[in-house]
């Protein structure tokens, strides 16, 4: 654990942080990291060991309430930022509301404007969903000689342009170990093998919440059987509540408020008496 001074200038502890993480390449230690949303989800990871959770920017605060000591990544492609200042500022409010870091799949100059504001940034190579019809689909890049090279390219000119970290989406493993082994920067496998410095899955994934579990993921969970579960019970106990309305069993004597035979006597009489 490392005391830090967040973004606010308030002390904090931190299960690790942007030093630490650099520091972590090439010891032989990896780290985890998973998504989280809510404050809920934070507190299990931090419950869990996980030292990194990714949020997307609007669920940063959301996320800090959960856990303190997490280091949390902000997505800032998606609150509507489109200028290198708006794309700025969407960073600078991540990280006022907790964030440790953020990430982008913008242009390289997007990464240098952050970076050049000591923001630390992770860049996002390989399979990027929202580009997925460049590629034809969701599949995994690299997959030819020519492929792989250009990807090592991107590499080079993202760390050029000062991102800290990145994100590898769906790259070969093999093609994904000898990347590892050349770039400066911290390397986040998601999908692309074990040969990283950070190992990532969506914890929808892990606990078993989605319908369809990617190739890479690996469910620990069944969530998805709980919810089901829940939603049974919510029906059957509506149900139960409607067909007692219906015969008039509901309400009982036992559930609603009495009066004393004497104070309803008195009552009547004023009703009476109008």
């Amino acid at each position: 654990m490392a005391r830090i001074l967040d973004y606010n200038g308030r002390d904090a502890d931190r299960t690790v942080t942007v030093a630490s993480i650099i520091a972590l390449r090439n010891s032989g230690q990896q780290l985890a990291q998973v998504t989280a949303a809510t404050a809920d989800e934070s507190a299990a990871a931090e419950a869990a060991g996980i030292e990194m959770v990714v949020c997307m920017g609007a669920s940063v605060a959301a996320v800090r309430r959960g856990s303190a000591r997490v280091f949390v990544t902000a997505a800032i492609d998606f609150g509507g930022a489109v200028t290198l200042d708006e794309l700025l500022a969407a960073a600078l409010q991540a990280l006022t509301d907790g964030a440790d870091a953020v990430i982008t799949a913008r242009r390289l100059d997007c990464v240098r404007r952050l970076a050049e504001e000591d923001i630390p940034v992770m860049g996002h190579l390989g399979f990027v969903p929202k580009k997925s019809t460049l590629y034809g689909g969701v599949r995994a890049v690299g997959k030819t000689a020519d492929e792989a090279t250009a990807l090592w390219k991107q590499f080079r000119r993202l760390e050029e342009a000062g991102a800290f970290a990145v994100e590898c989406e769906l790259i070969p493993a093999k093609v994904m170990a000898e990347i590892n082994q050349r770039t400066g920067m911290v390397t986040i496998s998601l999908g692309s093998g074990p040969d990283a410095d950070v190992l990532f899955l969506f914890s929808s994934d892990i606990c078993g919440e989605s319908p369809r579990k990617p190739r890479h993921a690996r469910a620990y969970g069944n969530l998805a059987a709980l919810y089901s579960q829940v939603t049974a019970e919510r029906v059957r106990a509506l149900s139960a509540f409607r067909a007692d309305v219906a015969s008039g069993r509901f309400p009982d004597e036992s559930e609603v408020g009495q009066i004393a035979p004497a104070e309803l006597e008195r009552f009547l009489k004023s009703l009476a008496d109008g």
